[in-house]
């Protein structure tokens, strides 16, 4: 009787999720895949031999990565991510000027929007305004770590701009921007660059 016998190697998926792809470039569904190598017999595996190692499959075009690419932030928990951050920023410009003026509010309502929330309204600045300083800080330190300089820069002047809503700055907002800046990771000297530069182009 002639027996066939040899090594195959088997993967079995262990998780599914949502990730960004490094080959196709967006937001795909993956599987988590686990092989091992096995002793076969007549092409049917038979005995557990050794592990292979885990890898991110996309389901699009099938390309296989290392583990280390579910840990790029997909384009989805990014923009969650950046609103986050744009939210605690507002609260802490807010709290250091008026947080009832009118005029600031509504800026503060229009700036979150433009971070993809425009459900954002005057209850949930109100609820924003109640948090704990040190989760708004977590949060816009979590902001900064997906923004390249210039996007620091614009997220800065978006704050600033709230704080000039109702005129100019005072000393409290001055250096509550200047605390954003140095969560966002940006000098002293750059954030006062931006700072001053917005309240130029506002006047």
């Amino acid at each position: 009787m002639l027996l066939v016998f040899g090594l195959a190697a088997v993967s079995r998926t262990v998780s599914e999720g949502t990730f960004h792809c490094p080959q196709c470039g967006g937001d795909r569904a993956f599987r988590r895949r686990a092989g091992r190598r096995w002793f076969s017999m007549f092409f049917v595996p038979l005995v557990p031999l050794w592990r292979l190692g885990e890898s991110v499959e996309c389901r699009t075009c099938r390309g296989r990565f290392p583990l280390a690419a579910l840990r790029t932030p997909t384009a989805e928990r990014m923009s969650e991510t950046l609103a986050a951050g744009m939210r605690a920023a507002v609260a802490l410009v807010l709290r250091a000027g008026d947080p009832a003026d009118p005029l600031a509010r509504a800026r503060a309502i229009d700036t979150v929007a433009g971070y993809g929330e425009p459900e954002y309204d005057g209850s949930a600045v109100n609820a924003d305004l109640a948090l704990r300083r040190t989760f708004l800080e977590q949060e816009i330190i979590r902001a900064g770590a997906y923004l390249s300089v210039e996007a620091k820069e614009w997220f800065l002047a978006q704050a600033a701009r709230i704080g000039l809503a109702d005129g100019p700055l005072g000393e409290g907002e001055r250096q509550e921007l200047h605390a954003i800046a140095d969560l966002l990771g940006m000098s002293r000297a750059y954030a006062l660059g931006v700072i001053v530069t917005t309240e130029g182009a506002s006047r």
